[in-house]
C-alpha cells in the first residue's frame, strides 16, 4: 500500500525495517479508505515516522502509546529540533493522533481516549440502562440527562436515601438560574426521571418527583419560524446540481424540505432505508419509531444521482457521508443545519432564528397546511405524537383565523 504514496522502493524497504514500520503498511491503507488526499495522507505518514522516532528517544514502547504520549508529543513538536524531522509544524499532532488511533484498532495499542474522565457512577449508568430499556430514549438525549444527573449527583452525594425535597428544589432552583430556559427544559426533565428512576428502583421515597419545580411556560405562545414557498424553492436551487457537494446537498435539503425529517433523521438515515420498489423512505425518529414515508420522482431522482454519482465507496450503511477525508457518517444533525445555512446565504434568505434545518421542517408543514391538508394529516408526516404539539402551525393559517376572528372593541374589523 505504501507504493500509492512513494516511488522509491529503496525508501519504502527502509520505512518498513525501522521499529514500527511494518504497520505503515496498515496506516497507509487506513488512510487511503478513509479518502484522504495524497499530500495529506503523506504528511500524517511523516507524522507517524516522527511519533516512533521521537518515542524510541523518549524511551517509549510502541504499545505504550496513549493519549497522554500523544499530547506529549504534540508539546515536542512546538520547540522540535530533531535532526531527522528540522522543525515540525504543530499541527502535525493530527497525523500522529491518526496513526495512534489505528493501532488501537488493531489492537496493538489500548483504544485512544481523547478526554480521560472519571468512571460514570454506578447509579447514573444504571439510570441510563433503564431509560433506554423503558422510554427507548436515544443516546443524545441520554447524554444530555447525564450532565444534570451527575451534577446532582457531585452536589449531594449518590446515596438516594439522603435525598428530599427541600435539597431537591434547592439545586433545581439555583441551577436555572445560570442557564437558558431551553437548557433549564432539560435539565427539570432528566432530574424528575432520574428521581422516577430511583421510585421505581425502591431507592427513595414515593411521590419526592413531585419536589422537582416546573417551569412555567406558555405552551404555542410562539410562531413557528418558516419561509415562503419561493425562498424554499431559492434555497433548493442554490445546491447547484454540477458539482458533487451540490448533487449530495440538494439531496439532504429536498428531504428536509418535502418530508419535514429532523437533521438527526437524516444523519441517521441508512441505505437500506430507501426502498426503491415500493417508493417509500424509511425513518427512525424519536423514540426510535419507524415510519414509512413516500419518496416522490424528485426525492428520488436527487437520491439517486448522489448515490450513483458521487457518494464515495466507503465500508459504511450511512447514507449520507462526509465530502471531505475521513470519509464517514456526519458527526451529529449541527452538520445538517451548517449544509442548509450555508445553501440559505447562497440563495439569499436570511433565516428568522437559528437551526436552519429545522427551519425546512416548519416551512414544510406551513405550505401543507395552506395547501388544505389537516392537521392530523400534517401530525402524520412530522410524526408528532400528539396531535397538541401540531396545533402550533394553526396560528399561521390566516385565512381560517380570519373567518373567526372578532374586532376589538371600538375597532372596525379586519
Amino acid at each position: 500500500m505504501l507504493t500509492h504514496y512513494y516511488e522509491s522502493p529503496h525508501f519504502i524497504e527502509l520505512l518498513r525495517k525501522r521499529p514500527g514500520g511494518s504497520h505503515f503498511d496498515g496506516f497507509a491503507q487506513d488512510l487511503w479508505d478513509a479518502g484522504y488526499a495524497l499530500i495529506t495522507a503523506c504528511r500524517h505518514m511523516r507524522a507517524a515516522q516522527h511519533l516512533l522516532y521521537w518515542s524510541r528517544r523518549q524511551r517509549i514502547r510502541l504499545e505504550d502509546l496513549d493519549y497522554i504520549q500523544v499530547q506529549s508529543f504534540d508539546r515536542h513538536l512546538s520547540r522540535c529540533r530533531c535532526q531527522s524531522f528540522g522543525r515540525s509544524d504543530p499541527s502535525l499532532g493530527k497525523g500522529a493522533r491518526l496513526f495512534v488511533e489505528y493501532l488501537g484498532s488493531v489492537g496493538i495499542v489500548a483504544p485512544l481516549v481523547a478526554v480521560i474522565e472519571p468512571m460514570p457512577s454506578a447509579l447514573l449508568v444504571a439510570f441510563q440502562h433503564w431509560m433506554r430499556e423503558n422510554r427507548s430514549t436515544s443516546d443524545g438525549a441520554l447524554n444530555n440527562y447525564s450532565l444534570a444527573v451527575s451534577d446532582l449527583l457531585q452536589t449531594l452525594g449518590e446515596d438516594p436515601s439522603h435525598f428530599d425535597a427541600r435539597s431537591l428544589r434547592a439545586f433545581v432552583l439555583e441551577r436555572i438560574q445560570k442557564c437558558g430556559s431551553s437548557k433549564a427544559t432539560t435539565m427539570v426533565t432528566a432530574l424528575r426521571m432520574f428521581v422516577r428512576f430511583l421510585i421505581a428502583e425502591g431507592q427513595c421515597s414515593v411521590g419526592l418527583d413531585a419536589a422537582i419545580p416546573s417551569l412555567a411556560q406558555w405552551r404555542l405562545s410562539e410562531l413557528p419560524r418558516y419561509l415562503q414557498p419561493e425562498e424554499v424553492e431559492r434555497v433548493i436551487s442554490a445546491c447547484h446540481p454540477a458539482t458533487a457537494l451540490g448533487i449530495r446537498d440538494r439531496a439532504i435539503v429536498l428531504l428536509l424540505a418535502r418530508l419535514a425529517l429532523r437533521a438527526s433523521d437524516v444523519v441517521n438515515l441508512q441505505l437500506g432505508d430507501v426502498d426503491w420498489a415500493n417508493a417509500t423512505i424509511r425513518v427512525t425518529g424519536k423514540g426510535r419509531r419507524e415510519t414509512h414515508l413516500p419518496l416522490s420522482k424528485e426525492l428520488g431522482d436527487a437520491l439517486l444521482a448522489y448515490l450513483t454519482d458521487v457518494r464515495p465507496k466507503v465500508d459504511t450503511n450511512i447514507l449520507f457521508v462526509r465530502s471531505r477525508a475521513p470519509l464517514k457518517g456526519f458527526a451529529s444533525h449541527s452538520a445538517i443545519s451548517v449544509i442548509v445555512a450555508k445553501a440559505m446565504r447562497r440563495a439569499g434568505v436570511v433565516p428568522a432564528t437559528r437551526g436552519a434545518a429545522h427551519i425546512l421542517r416548519h416551512s414544510a408543514a406551513t405550505s401543507m397546511l395552506r395547501q388544505g391538508a389537516s392537521l392530523c394529516d400534517i401530525a402524520a408526516v412530522l410524526r408528532h405524537q400528539s396531535i397538541e404539539t401540531t396545533r402550533i402551525y394553526a396560528k399561521v393559517d390566516f385565512g381560517t383565523l380570519e373567518l373567526v376572528s372578532q374586532p376589538w372593541p371600538e375597532m372596525p374589523p379586519c
